[in-house]
């Protein structure tokens, strides 16, 4: 049964609801884009499918438009896969559980899959409409574009006629991004010593925090779970002999932490003073944190069995220091656009192997020379904390702000004439794959747009059905002036 069936505009929701029924998480793009390739040559298009699995597709202009300068639509096919600790969803097999609440369309216990399903909605309504006028239309739908955008960078540029290009990955209506930040991911290994250590063991967790995207909610604050772990950690270990087994939470370096897990060993008469301690540090939290995290819950559970034995005192201690000392959240902001964050770090992975724990870290900024600065921080706190070494990759340009842009001048105008207000233009701190596009054709005129989105990279992501209607109105009325 279709959940989406009434709400408006029917043929974008038909289509996302469709999307959203094949698992497409990062690294899992084969099927999705198959079935886009396979929507696109059901039309009679010019289609095809590249080794990275990038879908292009080719759509000649209406009558009157034939001669017009063709128009690039750009949106990626994979999203993030998060759920909460209850849900047995399985994102290798299971679609996404829908539901409309409120005006909004969300999913049950796990991301909606939104970002960017759809943009890929909005331009399969458009490659299949007969009705709509329009330039010719060069669709690029990228594959794996939330962990390294490997789509993107694979991509050949010279294979697209135009110069216009509307990416549709942005959240915010109202909004036209000319702009956005560019990052690098980070990746370190820990080297551990375990000992025979006995004692009691609890499982401390802390989970329930809102998280969000590294990017676009870095500015609010929220709590990360590793960060936190790592202040807990240390406090607990002032007063308490603890010994550190493991550490482990997150999936993806673009997410703020919401969940982190470690698991302890101490002396059991020091248990009244752990159990003491967890509580207050809990109540410090929800201090500071002044109502911005009402789901926050911090647990401390005695355990019967562990994976492993406990690490050295000196392995353990490494851990603790590098989870408390290694940089996190905004850590800079621009000097031209007042709020706007400019820099930031997020710590999104910690993992434990029998003789290695892993960190994942995301560096984001729209001043290249910040990012540099910020690896080389990055590598000489956790060195020398450590002794590790990051390993940096992945590292994607920022998308620069032109003064001067033809086709934001008629982005602009159009919104003018449809809603009698001006847009805002802005530059975002989230990464989108306009700067690699620009970067492979310097010629290429950008914007990026989109309806209301909010807590995308969480399980409280959700959709505005009403500004999904509007954004669909406004995208027919640019290209439909785009002669």
């Amino acid at each position: 049964m279709s959940v989406l069936n009434g709400y408006e505009p029917q043929v974008v929701f038909h289509y996302f609801e469709e999307l959203n029924k094949i698992p497409r998480g990062t690294y899992n793009c084969q099927a999705v884009s198959d079935y886009c390739l396979k929507f696109a040559k059901d039309l009679g298009l010019d289609a095809k499918q590249d080794e990275t699995l990038n879908v292009i597709v080719k759509k000649p202009g209406t009558v009157g438009y034939e001669n017009a300068k063709p128009v690039i639509l750009q949106g990626h096919l994979d999203m993030v896969c998060e759920k909460t600790p209850e849900s047995t969803h399985d994102f290798e097999k299971d679609g996404i559980d829908m539901y409309v609440e409120d005006g909004f369309v969300k999913a049950k216990d796990t991301t909606l899959g939104a970002d960017n399903g759809i943009a890929v909605a909005y331009i399969m309504a458009l490659l299949a409409a007969k009705d709509i006028p329009h330039p010719p239309l060069e669709v690029l739908l990228t594959a794996d574009e939330e962990t390294g955008m490997s789509g993107a960078m694979g991509i050949d540029m010279t294979q697209f006629a135009g110069t216009n290009l509307i990416n549709l990955d942005s959240e915010e209506e109202g909004i036209i991004t000319a702009g956005c930040a560019g990052g690098v991911r980070g990746e370190y290994q820990i080297d551990i010593r375990r000992e025979a250590y006995s004692g009691t063991t609890f499982k401390i967790k802390i989970h329930g925090l809102l998280g969000g995207h590294s990017g676009s909610d870095i500015h609010l604050q929220r709590g990360n779970a590793h960060k936190m772990m790592g202040r807990l950690l240390d406090f607990l270990r002032t007063d308490i002999d603890l010994r550190l087994v493991s550490v482990d939470g997150g999936s993806k370096d673009n997410v703020i932490s919401t969940i982190s897990e470690a698991l302890v060993v101490f002396p059991e008469n020091e248990r009244t003073t752990l159990i003491e301690k967890v509580a207050k540090m809990k109540a410090i939290w929800l201090d500071e944190f002044m109502g911005d995290e009402p789901g926050l819950c911090v647990e401390a559970l005695e355990v019967s069995e562990r994976a492993f034995e406990p690490m050295t005192k000196e392995s353990g201690d490494r851990v603790i220091d590098v989870m408390f000392g290694i940089p996190n959240g905004p850590m800079g902001f621009s000097r031209k656009l007042k709020g706007l964050t400019e820099t930031s770090m997020n710590t999104g992975v910690f993992s434990t192997s029998t003789q290695q724990v892993t960190g994942k870290v995301l560096i984001r900024s729209s001043v290249e020379s910040k990012i540099e600065e910020m690896k080389a921080l990055v590598k000489t706190v956790v060195k020398g904390l450590t002794g590790a070494t990051v390993n940096y990759h992945d590292q994607y340009p920022a998308w620069q702000f032109r003064p001067e842009s033809e086709l934001r001048d008629v982005l602009v105008k159009e919104y003018e004439n449809l809603f009698g207000k001006t847009p805002e233009v802005s530059t975002i701190h989230a990464g989108l794959e306009c700067g690699l596009f620009v970067g492979k054709n310097p010629a290429l005129d950008c914007v990026s747009i989109g309806p209301e989105m909010f807590d995308v990279h969480s399980v409280n992501e959700r959709l505005s059905i009403a500004s999904t209607e509007t954004t669909w109105k406004y995208l027919q009325s640019i290209l439909k002036n785009l002669r």
